[in-house]
């Protein structure tokens, strides 16, 4: 199972990136974190059309819940090393779901601990 980032549901919405990213956002085997619906709907100054694209990827790609056992791993992480809130929550879910992560931003949770990392763009 692939845990989506942020940014690759961002990235999927720009012609320049969509080639790459469509096949991971219109797999339904792919899931990610509530962090991650919050980021992207929370857009500051998020277009109606964002708001619509966004949306149909949520009802496509199951979204995991940030559930006890996710809190208590992002602590752990954020004991072991500086990391986001944010960064923490979608890698503690990664861990706890037993995902491999996919993100362009790989340098974000270079050394956390058992996580599996991808980055799908060139």
């Amino acid at each position: 199972m692939k845990l989506l980032d942020t940014n690759i549901l961002i990235y999927s919405g720009d012609p320049a990136y969509s080639g790459f990213l469509t096949s991971l956002v219109t797999d339904p085997s792919n899931v990610v974190s509530a962090i991650t619906k919050v980021a992207t709907l929370g857009l500051h100054r998020i277009t109606p059309a964002q708001t619509v694209y966004f949306e149909s990827l949520f009802k496509i790609l199951r979204v995991l819940p940030v559930d006890d056992a996710v809190i208590q791993k992002a602590t752990e992480l954020r004991r072991l090393q500086k990391m986001t809130l944010g960064d923490a929550l979608i890698a503690a879910t990664a861990l706890v779901n037993n995902a491999t992560l996919v993100t362009r931003n790989t340098a974000d949770f270079f050394g956390v601990p058992g996580l599996v990392v991808e980055n799908p763009l060139p």
